[in-house]
């Protein structure tokens, strides 16, 4: 099977040839994998390790500086200004002046420009499609609270929850809009192409949940619910991003259309793998949930081939399961733990 077929199998309720398995990894950490392992380009890398990497495709807006397929990092067509934080082992963009921080009330939104729609550029999406038929194809995203708080300023953003929940309403309604219309352009153009749509957010610490529930629902989970219902309209997938300890929200996720859970950070609390596969395993596919700040970068290679084991024993009684590293790989893990974890899947296939 390729790549595209095994993805699509678990998502149709089939079983695939084998365990399908993504991949995820910081720009830094491509660029070593590729010069260790002596291959000229990643679709090379992803043949040799037999990576069914989703591809990750977007419409490009020539105002924008970045050409990011994330489509909420594209910082510079909403005025957001970042710096980079060298970390040593490569660099992180962070925002350093948040365009909105003077807004007090959703009337000052309407002296704001906001990114028009139709400078998207559809017609470049479906030639890169194109090359990529092989694979499934992941061509719209949406992450409505990861720009608010990028427009606002962190600290503003938690706060707008309590005290200004009107402009919340607002600017969210900005957000939206915007994005809906480029994920609708893309869907029609690509013509049924597109597999899957990244409908996501970061509601989860390393301990807890970065709001309450009661917040989530009031602010956020009508907007990710329209947007799942675009997407299955079209026919595409919901893939769903959320890091941390989520649990509390994750039949809410169920409720509204979610398809995949990524990345399963199954060390933060009540994240447990058996759980999550007990509880939920019949409604959803499972993607990621070998763990990248521990077995990763400080492990042994036989440390992450059971853990790659042990995931696909755990998760083999659900809809599906796809083996992927619990979100980027960084700079610090060694070429011969990644080496290991994609070897475990032939193995364990």
């Amino acid at each position: 099977m390729k790549p595209r077929d095994r993805w699509l199998a678990l998502l149709n309720g089939k079983r695939p040839d084998r365990v399908p398995c993504d991949y995820w990894a910081t720009k830094e950490t491509t660029e070593r994998l590729l010069q260790d392992l002596g291959c000229p380009n990643e679709r090379e890398l992803w043949g040799l390790l037999g990576v069914d990497k989703c591809i990750h495709l977007a419409a490009r807006n020539p105002n924008a500086t970045e050409t990011d397929w994330h489509t909420p990092s594209l910082f510079s067509l909403w005025g957001i200004q970042t710096e980079t934080a060298d970390y040593g082992q490569g660099v992180y963009h962070e925002v350093t002046h948040p365009p909105l921080a003077w807004v007090e009330a959703p009337g000052d939104l309407k002296c704001c420009s906001w990114p028009n729609p139709d400078d998207w550029d559809t017609s470049g999406l479906v030639i890169q499609i194109r090359q990529w038929e092989d694979y499934p194809i992941m061509g719209a995203a949406f992450e409505p609270f990861y720009l608010y708080c990028r427009l606002r300023g962190m600290e503003l953003a938690l706060e707008d929850l309590a005290l200004r929940p009107e402009l919340v309403d607002a600017l969210l309604e900005i957000i939206y809009e915007v994005h809906a219309a480029v994920a609708r352009r893309s869907l029609e153009a690509a013509g049924g192409a597109i597999d899957f749509v990244y409908v996501a957010e970061d509601l989860g610490t390393q301990e807890s949940l970065l709001m309450s529930p009661a917040a989530f629902r009031r602010f956020l989970k009508p907007w990710l619910a329209r947007m799942m219902d675009l997407a299955h309209r079209y026919g595409a997938y919901v893939f769903h991003h959320d890091d941390g300890a989520i649990r509390p929200l994750i039949p809410e996720l169920i409720e509204i259309g979610i398809d995949i859970l990524n990345p399963l950070q199954w060390r933060c609390p009540s994240m447990g793998r058996e759980d999550l596969a007990r509880d939920f395993g019949r409604r959803l596919v499972f993607l990621g949930g070998i763990d990248n700040q521990h077995t990763l970068p400080f492990g042994t290679p036989d440390e992450v081939r059971r853990e790659v084991r042990d995931n696909i024993e755990l998760f083999k009684g659900t809809r599906g399961y796809i083996v992927a590293p619990c979100h980027n790989i960084q700079a610090n893990t060694p070429t011969e733990n990644i080496v290991a974890l994609y070897k475990a899947v032939a193995e364990f296939r």
